[in-house]
């Protein structure tokens, strides 16, 4: 593994990432984007949207169609387990800008971002405290 990477990408969250499609790897991770602060849980491709195609199935036609376009989707990742990943997936998403409260605040979200534009991360989630001010 180079620690270096010509793309823009770093190149150990992008091994993480691969680790994650390859071999269903999960990870609480945080990352740093563009100012804005986003924590979960890094989650393989399938996992993100298997997960989102579930979200589609029981609705109208439109709505079950999309869920099956999705599950299309993560099964591709199956097959097409490339060397380069281009995007990280994340579960039980918060996203934190300035000061205020996490958006979204409730539910188990799911994110998809370029790794590109990832500025840094750390390893382990950010806990939203009970207490208000």
């Amino acid at each position: 593994m180079s620690l270096e990477s010509g793309t823009g990408k770093d190149s150990i969250l992008e091994f993480f990432v691969q680790a994650s499609n390859k071999h269903d790897f999960s990870l609480d991770i945080t990352l740093n984007v563009k100012g804005a602060v986003i924590t979960g849980t890094l989650v393989s491709a399938k996992e993100y949207f298997d997960s989102l195609s579930e979200t589609f199935e029981d609705g109208s036609e439109v709505a079950q169609k999309l869920s099956e376009e999705l599950a299309k989707a993560g099964e591709s990742v199956d097959e097409n387990q490339s060397a380069e990943a281009h995007f990280i997936h994340l579960k039980n998403t918060k996203v934190y800008c300035g000061d205020s409260k996490p958006t979204p605040s409730k539910g188990k979200i799911m994110w998809r971002g370029k790794i590109s534009e990832v500025d840094g991360f750390f390893l382990g989630k950010i806990a939203e405290s009970k207490s208000s001010k």
